[in-house]
């Protein structure tokens, strides 16, 4: 069938609701842009795109671009409606475009799902990125798998160094940890989402 783009407006009622009610809105659109690009030497996903070829999208209807574009439209659209824009937006590798967007659009907020390596391997410019919009990012994950939990914690938390990332194929680079302080520690892992979303039970979360 025929796309619908995410900025369709017969889609705009649901995101205004969305606002006039207080519900925030996580969305995900597009994926990491390697899995449009060429699969060759300048392609650092390309063993991910070998091992898992599903995941490629090149020659598709719609261009890496163009789906962050229609997002960000959706965003501008739609000031009232908080948006968590999931995996850092694709610009875990450009947190200087992701601050920008963030800046002219304060009703958009993010999370690190499936994107620990990307900050974990630039650890001065990650750190001072999480300190600086420390209220506009939610700890995320896109895998349930308790030992993947560790690698997180270790790149937000610890100061360590040249350590390996828990999935061999999405990520063969080395991280290093960012040693954020614990109120902005705090902020990530559950201030900002009880905020967000205040029916979450506060008791079952520390001061």
């Amino acid at each position: 069938g025929k796309r619908i783009q995410i900025d369709d407006p017969r889609i705009d009622p649901v995101w205004a609701k969305c606002g006039e009610l207080g519900i925030p809105v996580l969305i995900h659109a597009a994926d990491p842009k390697q899995f449009w690009d060429p699969i060759d030497k300048n392609n650092e996903r390309w063993l991910e795109l070998k091992t898992h070829p599903r995941r490629r999208y090149e020659g598709k209807d719609a261009s890496w671009q163009t789906l962050i574009d229609e997002q960000h439209h959706v965003f501008r659209k739609h000031p009232k409606t908080h948006f968590i824009d999931a995996h850092l937006g694709w610009y875990g590798n450009d947190l200087k475009k992701l601050g920008a967007l963030l800046d002219e659009m304060p009703n958009v907020y993010t999370e690190i799902g499936a994107v620990i390596a990307e900050l974990g391997r630039q650890p001065r410019m990650a750190k001072a990125f999480m300190i600086k919009y420390q209220d506009r990012v939610l700890f995320g994950k896109d895998s349930w798998v308790p030992s993947e939990y560790e690698t997180y914690f270790r790149v937000l938390e610890t100061e360590d160094e040249y350590f390996p990332y828990h999935k061999r194929y999405h990520a063969f680079w080395r991280m290093y940890g960012l040693g954020l302080p614990d109120d902005v520690l705090k902020k990530i892992y559950y201030k900002n989402a009880l905020k967000l979303i205040p029916s979450i039970d506060k008791s079952q979360f520390p001061d």
